[in-house]
This record gives structure tokens, C-alpha cells and sequence, in this order.
């Protein structure tokens, strides 16, 4: 068996860039090689800011030899009176093969030229120098650089490449142009603490060959050095460093061998509010803050720095970092102390230069739109007048801080510095809240808003912004989302679902939708119709991704081309939410097995009749005097018991009541199909067939109220 290592030596790659190219190759890599039938006992990735790099071990010497058989022209026209023809001969000499190996065989379209052929296996090292270049040049990044005067892109210019097959040097060259580079065995290394270069004698010895050189080349390794460092240092300094993912990721593919550095800064700057601080470090310097505890929100005077440099000059790498943490601090002190110097309020003005749309206007424009909403929902939930006027204020402020100085350099802590802001303005702390809220979820691990003051504006910002850029026409269409307007769509399913608030999303929209397209001069049954169609679409996103509801019992719930079920999905989120879990809950439990067929059965027979879907009252459509079989007054009887029970369903959302109900008729309905009173649904009397498809039709609007269960795939 045999191991190969290939190394691309380059100028220092971006972070993201070198991430991305790693799991890049640890995809195609295994997936090349086992197009070209080599099976590998390990692949491994590796990434510096100075290279890219791969270890394969156990490759077969060389790739098995391959038999296939190939599929030539119809007999008829390769042969000619027991004579080839051009197309026989032109086939033979593609196939590389005499004409006397060609064979004929039926087929199930005629007879057909075949040729049985063997390709002997290539070397390894032959298929790997065909496969290197396609390795390094379909590597995907964003601007990417021209490197040489070729037609060849990569992230940054390429300088060494290294290619061993074991011991030996695997001729290859990546060229770009005049630009050439030939591969060998010499490594580039750390350029502070080891700036001469090293051989490696053989592919399996590179990882401790570049360690030796101060070179870790594992990126998984690197992250561990970095965050148990990073942790003990913050516990000498008698704190705590949170290990943010992002910044760990980052810091891990911009150094070869980390160092920890510490830093300090002046008590003063512990008076900026601590989002501003850890901002400045961890999003603009890539800096660890240091906190007095694992539950504490206040910091130490400190910050932790990982270094790439000279361990031994630590002192001096910490003034340099120290020098310009204290001037990003200083800045930050300014803006925050400029912006206190007037209430939140009154930066409301200068958002009317700020734009939101090109089309729709200012963010001013927008904030009017927002406190609209936010009135109709309070007016449609019949909230409390105290509840009132802080979901105003706050919708009024929520996007005040986006033309504060400090917002303006730190677009990050939008939202963060209005809620301070509010309170130091003097404004309710519920107010205040609500502005940070309202920006919630920010993604999609985003804990969701808190109080109703904070759900609110954040419906009625989202809101504003699905009618408002639907209105222009501007759908999302395929994985393009300019707007970000299915997460909009998707935070509003969820705070409703999470706050439990009882909204009519379909009269909301309807209301919202008459707004702008009278402002507008929009057709609104168009808007209104797509919409809804994209709430519908998102909502059955959420029910099977987030809330793990089987694909068909979702369907049962929205309807398969049902205006009933979607209008009532529309209307009313939580039932729509309530109904799937519960189907789940009964399906996973059995219960829903017991009465599938039951209910399933009178479903797919009642489409025979003409009953209406709302009707669910026995009386009024059930004539007894046709009845002919014991099993039908049971039948209707039951039917009888069973109607108030719906009714309370319906009213408290507790489906335990319907379906209880569906058991309990379950084996009177046996007998009506099955017993010995079995009746024949379909007379020849049609008076009767009408009555007995009524009564199926009342049993499957009862059970309509929680689901089209026809739609329901029997669990097998």
C-alpha cells in the first residue's frame, strides 16, 4: 500500500477561505478517487494560513483493471452481407479492438454490435497527476485572485507544492500562464520561529516533520491548543473567557503554531456598556474578553490575544494590542457619551435620510408602516391600554439607533444600543426591552422574544417588510432571498406559536395588504393571494423540519389543495399548530391506527355523496324512516352522541374529546360495513344511498375538524 501527500504552499489565505477549502477537499477527494476505483484507508485535511494540504494513506500501488462491456450500433447497420460496415470498423478502431472481438447480441430493441473490453489499471501516481490540478483549480471561494498571467484562479498566489508518493517526488507542476511551480520535498515553515525551510523524506512523516518546525497542521488541534489556553489563562487572571464558535474559527486558521498573548486596559473603559467592549474585541480585533465569572456580564480590565509570533515576545506583541484596543475603546467612549447627549427620540428625524427601500422610502416611512401594524394587532388581540402605549413607543423608537454614531460604527449592536438609550433617556424598561427584542430571532439559534411588547413590533416589523417587498413583486424565487423575507416569514410562525398569541393572520394581512396597495396603487387580491400562499409554504416547513410532524400528517392538517384548511390555517396559527402535534402525538402512541380505517373508509365513500363539509348535525340531514338495517339507527345514533363532543373540540382545541368519540363509533361503524347488519352504502334506491352517504359524511366532518384523513398514509 502506498501514501501520498500533497501540499500547496501560498501567500497567507483569508480565514474563511482556507475553512471552506477544507471541507471542499474533504468531499471531492474521496469522491475522485473512488471514481477512479481507488479506495483509500484514510484521507486527512489539513490547512495552515500558508498552505493546503492532504495525506492519503493505503492507495492500492495501482487501480484495479476494468471489464466493462460497451453497447455498439444496431447489427443491421454495423454488417452488410456477413460484412463490416464503417460503423462497425469506426467502432472497433474507438473501442481500440479488432473488428473479430466485436460480438452480436439480441436485445430488446434488435440485435446489437457489443464489445466485451478490458482496460488494464493505471498506475497511481499517473491517475493522482491527472487528479491533483482538478483538485487545487475547482477549489470555490469568493474573490478569488488571477495569480500569473494565466486564466487560473486562486485565493492567494501559490509559491511551493509538495507531492510524495511514499519517499518519492511525484512529478507535477501547477502552471498559470509563465507562472510554473514544479513539485519537490521542501516545506515552507513558521517564518518567525523557524524561517528556514524543511525536506520531508516521505509523505507519512509531515505532520511531525512541520511540528518540528513549529507548524501544527491540523486545524482540529490547533482550535484545542487555542481554547484550553485561552481558558487557563482567563483563570490565573481569576476570570472567565467564553469560547465564541466563530471567533475560535477564525483565530485557528490565522496562525501555525498559537501563543497566548495578555493584554490590559484602563478601568475607565469598564464604564461603556459591556456589549461595546466585547465588540470591539471579539467582532473588530479578535480578541477573547475576560469576564470576573462564568455568570457575570462584568469584565476584567483584560483581554487574551492569540499570537503567531514569538512566544518569548509576548510583552511586546501586548503593547502593540493594548495600543490599539485603547483607541477602538476611546472611540467607542466618545460615540457612546455623544449619542447620551440627547433622548432617544429625537434621532427620529435623521432616519428620514436613511433609506430603506428605493421604492418604499425612508426607514421613517417604514417605522409609520410599523406602528400601524403594531396597532392593529393590538387592537385585534385586545391588549390592555398600558400594553398599548408601550408597544407604540416602542415601535415608534425600534429603529431610532440605527443613525446613532455608535450604531453607525458598530452596525452589530443595533437594537443593543437602543434599549440602552431608551432606559437612559428615561424611557419604560419595558419599552427599552422591546427594542432589542424586536430584532429577535437574528438567526436562526436566536432565542425568541420575551415579553409582548418585544413580539409585537417584532410581527409588525416583519410584517411591514414581507407586504411591503411582495407588494414590489419581489418573491423569493429559488435559493435567492435578497430580503431575507422567508426568515421574516419564519420568525413570525414562530413567536406566534411560542407566545401562544391567538392572531388572525389572514384578516391581518388582509388589513395590512388594503394599506399598502391604496398607498401604493398595487393590485391587493394578487398580494393577498401570494402571500398567502408563502406563509402556507412556510408553515409547512416549520411543522416537519422544526416540529418533526410527519409529511402526510401535515398535509391532513393544511389540506392538498383544500380552500377550507388553508383559510384556517390562516387563521388561526396555533390550531394549525395544535392539530399536527396532536396527530403525531396519537399516531406515535397507536391510537391513530385504531380508528384509521374506520375513518379513512368513510371518508373515501362519503366523496360519493353531496354533503356539505360543514355540516355535522345528524338531524337535520338523516332521514330514519329509510333505514333498513339495525346498523343504521346505531350508526345515527351514535352520530347523535357524537356531535357535542366536536363541538367542544372545536371550542377548547382539546381533539382528545374528538377523537375519544371516533373510538368509541368505531365498532358500530364495523358493523354497518362488516357485521351481520352490514348494509350495502350504494343502493339501487337512491333515497337510501343518500342517506347512508350522509351518514358517512357526517363521520368524516367530524373528523375533519382535526384532519383531511384522507390525506393520512397508513403506517404499514
Amino acid at each position: 500500500m502506498t501514501a501520498f501527500l500533497l501540499e500547496i504552499g501560498t501567500e497567507e489565505l483569508p480565514a474563511n477561505f482556507l475553512s471552506d477549502a477544507i471541507v471542499q477537499w474533504r468531499s471531492r477527494i474521496p469522491q475522485t478517487l473512488e471514481t477512479h476505483s481507488l479506495k483509500a484507508e484514510s484521507i486527512e485535511v489539513y490547512g495552515t494560513p500558508r498552505r493546503l494540504a492532504v495525506l492519503i494513506t493505503g492507495l492500492p500501488t495501482q487501480q484495479p483493471d476494468r471489464e466493462e462491456e460497451i453497447k455498439g450500433p444496431p447489427a443491421q447497420a454495423a454488417f452488410k452481407d456477413g460484412k463490416p460496415t464503417p460503423a462497425a470498423v469506426g467502432f472497433a478502431k474507438k473501442q481500440g479492438v479488432e473488428l473479430e472481438a466485436l460480438e452480436i447480441r439480441p436485445t430488446d430493441k434488435g440485435d446489437f454490435v457489443f464489445v466485451q473490453k478490458k482496460t488494464p489499471g493505471k498506475p497511481v501516481g499517473e491517475i493522482l497527476t491527472e487528479l491533483v490540478p482538478q483538485w487545487v483549480w475547482n477549489l470555490e471561494g469568493k474573490r478569488l485572485m488571477r495569480w500569473g498571467d494565466g486564466d487560473k484562479r486562486f485565493s492567494r498566489p501559490i509559491r511551493w507544492l509538495v507531492a510524495l508518493l511514499d519517499g518519492e517526488i511525484l512529478p507535477l507542476e501547477l502552471a498559470n500562464g509563465d507562472k510554473i511551480v514544479n513539485s519537490n520535498r521542501i516545506s515552507q515553515t513558521h517564518r518567525v520561529l523557524h524561517p528556514e525551510p524543511v525536506t520531508i523524506s516521505h509523505a507519512t512523516e509531515y505532520v511531525n516533520t512541520l511540528r518540528d518546525a513549529f507548524v501544527i497542521v491540523a486545524p482540529e488541534e490547533r482550535s484545542n491548543i487555542i481554547a484550553q489556553q485561552v481558558q487557563a489563562t482567563a483563570q490565573k487572571l481569576g476570570g472567565h473567557t467564553p469560547i465564541y464558535p466563530e471567533l475560535l474559527a477564525e483565530v485557528t486558521n490565522l496562525v501555525e503554531y498559537p501563543s497566548v498573548v495578555v493584554g490590559k486596559f484602563e478601568d475607565e473603559f469598564l464604564n461603556l456598556p459591556t456589549e461595546v467592549t466585547t465588540t470591539v474585541m471579539v467582532s473588530h480585533q479578535r480578541y477573547f474578553p475576560v469576564f470576573k465569572s462564568a455568570d457575570s456580564k462584568e469584565l476584567l480590565p483584560n483581554f487574551i490575544t492569540i499570537s503567531n509570533g514569538d512566544p518569548t515576545k509576548s510583552d511586546i506583541i501586548a503593547v502593540g494590542n493594548e495600543r490599539v484596543i485603547r483607541a477602538r475603546l476611546a472611540d467607542g467612549r466618545f460615540f457612546y457619551e455623544a449619542d447620551l447627549a440627547k433622548p432617544l427620540e429625537n434621532f427620529l428625524p435623521q432616519l428620514e435620510k436613511v433609506t430603506f427601500q428605493e421604492d418604499l422610502g425612508s426607514v421613517r416611512a417604514k417605522i409609520n408602516r410599523v406602528v400601524k401594524i403594531a396597532e392593529r394587532l393590538t387592537s385585534q388581540l385586545q391588549l390592555t391600554e398600558i400594553q398599548t402605549q408601550q408597544i407604540q413607543k416602542a415601535a415608534l423608537l425600534c429603529k431610532a439607533d440605527l443613525v446613532t454614531q455608535m450604531v453607525y460604527e458598530f452596525p452589530e449592536l443595533q437594537g443593543i444600543m437602543g434599549e440602552k438609550y431608551a432606559l437612559a433617556s428615561g424611557e419604560d424598561a419595558e419599552v427599552a426591552t422591546a427594542i432589542v427584542e424586536h430584532y429577535l430571532p437574528r438567526n436562526a439559534d436566536d432565542n425568541l422574544p420575551q415579553t409582548i411588547t418585544g413580539q409585537i413590533v417584532g410581527l409588525a416589523d416583519r410584517l411591514d417588510t414581507l407586504v411591503s417587498i411582495f407588494g414590489l413583486g419581489l418573491i423569493p424565487t429559488g435559493s435567492s432571498d435578497p430580503f431575507a423575507l422567508r426568515r421574516a416569514a419564519n420568525a413570525i410562525i414562530n413567536i406566534t406559536w411560542f407566545a401562544n398569541l391567538p392572531i388572525n393572520l389572514d384578516k391581518l394581512l388582509e388589513q395590512i395588504t388594503t394599506d399598502f396597495t391604496t398607498a401604493f396603487n398595487k393590485d391587493q387580491a394578487s398580494l393577498n393571494n401570494a402571500l398567502g400562499d408563502f406563509f402556507l409554504q412556510r408553515i409547512r416547513t416549520l411543522l416537519q423540519e422544526e416540529k418533526q410532524i410527519d409529511y402526510d400528517l401535515v398535509n391532513a392538517v393544511l389540506g392538498e389543495n383544500d380552500k377550507e384548511y388553508t383559510e384556517r390555517a390562516l387563521e388561526d396559527l396555533l390550531d394549525v399548530r395544535d392539530r399536527s402535534l396532536y396527530l403525531q402525538k396519537i399516531r406515535n402512541d397507536g391510537t391513530l391506527d385504531k380508528i384509521y380505517e374506520t375513518v379513512n373508509r368513510s371518508t373515501r365513500l362519503a366523496a360519493q355523496g353531496d354533503l356539505d363539509f360543514q355540516q355535522l348535525e345528524p338531524t337535520t340531514v338523516i332521514k330514519p324512516e329509510l333505514f333498513q338495517k339495525p346498523s343504521e339507527p346505531a350508526f345515527y345514533k351514535a352520530l347523535i352522541e357524537l356531535a357535542p363532543q366536536t363541538q367542544a373540540a372545536q371550542k377548547t382545541r382539546n381533539y382528545q374529546l374528538l377523537i375519544a368519540g371516533l373510538e368509541k363509533i368505531a365498532p358500530t361503524l364495523s358493523k354497518f360495513f362488516d357485521g351481520e347488519d352490514s348494509v350495502l352504502v350504494m343502493d339501487s334506491n337512491p333515497e337510501i344511498k343518500r342517506n347512508r352517504l350522509n351518514l358517512l359524511g357526517l363521520l368524516r366532518n367530524h373528523a375533519r375538524i382535526l384532519a383531511d384523513f384522507g390525506a393520512i398514509v397508513k403506517n404499514l
